[in-house]
């Protein structure tokens, strides 16, 4: 079985959703999407711990010769657990879809359909250019579904959606082209833009630097990172629920991914100079949306802004330039992606509750006549805390660790976030829950469907709690290669252009 059938199936499935009458568009959607939870299992399944820091189930064909494109897919300890979460957390979402009524339901399946084979390509293509089309595929379908169906004011936040991800990508694009021509021309070869290959062909110091820019550009808008999360409150106001979990646990991922994937193998000397640089952006998103979510009484913003501060301490991990921080940075990916679904659906739940209001000052008082979503709730609200026992912990203690050993003072004010976090995740907890009952307050337990969606995420969290090892000792390779290139990384460490290629095969830049 190839990683295609993985990477096209879901679209495959919309497709043919869409050709079915409208009441059965959703539970084919749905059905399909456990079909590709089930494919990618058996990638997991199958997957060589012995090689795990090299590309396997590899699938490369080309694309464009005149352009030197590929269509190189693969999977290694960075991106697997990845592949699978996407499988999983989609097939979460498309159950809580099923569970409400939608206009136009084909069309809504389609677009979650192609966001799903949108996501996978990014998380598998190892060329660079093939990269950059699934990045921005996947961002399509949700400017749909924001402005299609989204509540509020979808047509402004739809908008700065589309502005401010298409200027990013446009960056990015422009940086990838330049990747490969300028790599390619350096050393007399033909254009490529496999990330394998170019990795052999380092850039010079000068133009490594503003490629680096370019990406990050990208990259920190889609995370999103602080300054550049203008179009976030907007889009987290409007989007649709189901949609928006997707949204905030996978899409930003794939951005934090590119860092480790393109940015840190491709560019290590500009990754390096560039390294306080990003650690500032992340400490300031630490901070920053750690004071905005305990600040806002709306629930959607509370969780975008804490997404902002997650991020954050993903991409502190990241640019600890050391093979623990990524680590801790991968682990983190999943503990976030896996908390914040849920807690975007429990969001529905309360305002289900509070006749619409989605406003922690019209909730509170259910957690007795509702003690089942109340615990759901706790065990959520505290998978945030870092408390020692959780997947968290470990994932910030390894992040913490590198910034350690990279920067102390910075990891010495990152500490303020992991507090802030208690803050904000339990002031939501026990205004939510707790209190008197309000005056708009219908108090009950969760339905069927509803405990369906809720449960598998849940008990996945606790696997990870007792077991993080499952996922760390499958990145530990990839991990430590990604940043390998980096740790000492210069103008000096860089091959001159017109060196043997012959010399550069097999080495890391």
């Amino acid at each position: 079985m190839t990683l295609s059938i993985l990477l096209w199936l879901p679209l495959a499935v919309a497709l043919l959703a869409a050709l079915t009458p409208e009441k059965v568009a959703p539970r084919a959607a749905f059905a399909g999407s456990l079909v590709t939870l089930g494919v990618a299992i058996s990638f997991l399944a199958r997957f060589d711990l012995g090689a795990s820091g090299d590309l396997q189930f590899v699938t490369d064909e080309v694309w464009i010769r005149q352009l030197g494109l590929h269509y190189k897919l693969g999977i290694d300890g960075l991106n697997l657990a990845l592949v699978v979460l996407a499988a999983f957390l989609f097939s979460i979402a498309l159950l809580a879809a099923n569970l409400q009524h939608w206009e136009r339901p084909k069309l809504f399946y389609f677009h979650l359909g192609l966001a799903q084979s949108g996501v996978l390509g990014a998380f598998l293509a190892q060329d660079v250019i093939l990269f950059v089309v699934f990045f921005d595929l996947m961002f399509i379908p949700f400017y749909f579904l924001c402005g299609s169906w989204g509540t509020g004011d979808r047509v402004r936040a739809t908008t700065k959606l589309v502005i401010y991800t298409l200027v990013g990508s446009l960056f990015m694009l422009a940086g990838a082209i330049a990747l490969g021509i300028i790599a390619a021309g350096d050393y007399g070869r033909p254009v490529t833009f496999v990330v394998s290959e170019l990795q052999r062909l380092p850039l010079s110091q000068d133009t490594q630097e503003w490629i680096f820019l370019c990406f990050a550009a990208a990259f920190l808008v889609k995370m999103p990172s602080f300054p550049l999360h203008g179009w976030m409150p907007d889009a987290y106001r409007s989007m649709p629920l189901p949609a928006l979990a997707i949204f905030s646990a996978i899409l930003s991922k794939v951005a934090a991914y590119g860092f480790l994937r393109i940015v840190l193998p491709v560019l290590p000397g500009a990754s390096r100079h560039f390294q306080e640089l990003m650690l500032l952006i992340a400490l300031a998103s630490v901070l920053y949306g750690s004071v905005m979510a305990f600040t806002t009484t709306e629930t959607r913003l509370v969780l975008g802004y804490s997404s902002v501060a997650q991020l954050g301490f993903i991409l502190l991990g990241v640019f600890a330039l050391r093979g623990d921080g990524a680590q801790g940075a991968l682990l983190q990916m999943l503990n976030h992606a896996l908390v914040v679904v849920p807690l975007i659906l429990i969001v529905g739940l309360l305002s289900a509750r509070s006749r619409g209001s989605e406003d922690l000052r019209d909730m509170g008082g259910i957690a007795t006549r509702a003690p089942i979503l109340a615990v759901l709730f706790l065990i959520l609200a505290l998978a945030t805390l870092a408390m020692p026992g959780s997947a968290n912990f470990v994932g910030e203690f390894l992040i913490l660790l590198g910034v350690f050993k990279a920067k102390l003072a910075i990891a010495v004010v990152a500490f303020a976030g992991v507090i802030m976090a208690s803050v904000y995740m339990l002031r939501m907890y026990i205004r939510a829950m707790h209190n008197r009952v309000g005056e708009r307050v219908e108090p009950r337990e969760l339905r069927w469907g509803d405990a369906a969606a809720l449960v598998p995420v849940v008990v996945v969290i606790l696997f990870l709690a007792f077991y993080p090892q499952a996922a760390l000792e499958r990145s530990q390779r990839s991990a430590a290669g990604a940043v390998a290139g980096v740790r000492g990384a210069g103008p000096a460490a860089l091959p001159k252009p017109g060196a043997a290629t012959a010399n550069l095969v097999g080495q890391a830049p």
